[in-house]
């Protein structure tokens, strides 16, 4: 069982009373409710109606907010906020380049509205290319995809604002409760890149790094989000389809693309120590 993050200090509410969350999902929602446990007032966002009634449930003050390519649709009181996290799941599809860093360019324009002047974007080291090297945060990330450049992209964009500072928290593959990682290749044959090392992180993990940003106030900066443990994607999903009774996979013993993703400031900067440090011994 993992232990829950010590109350914050006096002074940390002094700083941070109001939260947003743009994106209250999977992760968003976990997030939301280890802040509500400190005390923070927390307002989150959705796109679906149908999970309104879900974030009131968890004490998350809920909003219906649509982002598209030339406006923010949103009730103004989300925006009232001390700090912002901006937590909304990349999907690009082929040829909408531009629409997404429209959206992006969107909620940069509520926040310089709205003088919010603190932000978390969560970001994916999928702006790290698989160049067969390790990575930190201080490396230069050379993305090798499309997406990649993409990410990196909308990542300047939220850096390059005069009226805010923003810390970019770049989460490697997030799994835990309700994203048991022996679903995703369960029963498959022929995987390719079997000895390629994993970049993966598990929800407390994710949810603590970005409480001891918030924690210790350390904006304007760049985190990367991994487990210091990197075994092959051959053992480490064949280990989890056998703890969660799935039908193992099959890779093939073959390494080509890779990285790993080291998250050294993690440790140096904002002294955060990982729970999960051993994923053959995780319990999902």
């Amino acid at each position: 069982m993992y232990l829950c993050l010590p109350k914050t200090t006096s002074a940390f509410y002094k700083i941070i009373m109001t939260i947003s969350i743009l994106g209250c999902g999977w992760f968003g929602l976990a997030l939301a409710k280890s802040l509500l446990q400190d005390g923070i007032t927390v307002k989150g966002s959705t796109t679906s109606e149908s999970r309104l009634s879900l974030l009131a449930e968890a004490g998350v003050i809920p909003y219906l907010i649509q982002v598209d390519q030339n406006t923010v649709e949103f009730d103004v009181e989300f925006f009232y906020c001390d700090l912002l996290v901006v937590s909304i799941p990349p999907k690009i599809k082929t040829g909408e380049s531009e629409l997404f860093l429209q959206k992006i360019t969107s909620i940069i324009g509520a926040v310089n509205q709205h003088q919010i002047t603190q932000v978390i974007y969560i970001s994916t080291t999928g702006v790290y290319g698989d160049l067969g090297i390790e990575v930190d945060d201080n490396s230069d990330p050379q993305p090798d995809t499309e997406n990649g450049k993409l990410l990196l992209q909308a990542e300047q964009l939220f850096q390059n604002q005069p009226g805010f500072k923003t810390t970019i928290v770049r989460f490697g593959g997030l799994v835990g409760p309700g994203r048991h990682p022996g679903r995703f290749f369960a029963g498959k044959k022929d995987i390719v890149n079997g000895q390629a090392p994993v970049n993966l992180i598990h929800q407390i993990d994710a949810v603590g790094l970005v409480m001891a940003v918030i924690k210790s106030q350390h904006f304007g900066q760049v985190f990367n989000g991994c487990s210091p443990d990197h075994p092959s994607r051959s053992d480490f999903y064949t280990s989890a389809a056998k703890q969660g009774d799935f039908e193992v996979p099959e890779f093939k013993d073959e390494l080509t693309g890779w990285k790993i993703v080291n998250s050294t400031r993690v440790k140096d900067i904002l002294n955060y120590d990982f729970k999960v440090k051993n994923w053959l011994n995780c319990q999902f």
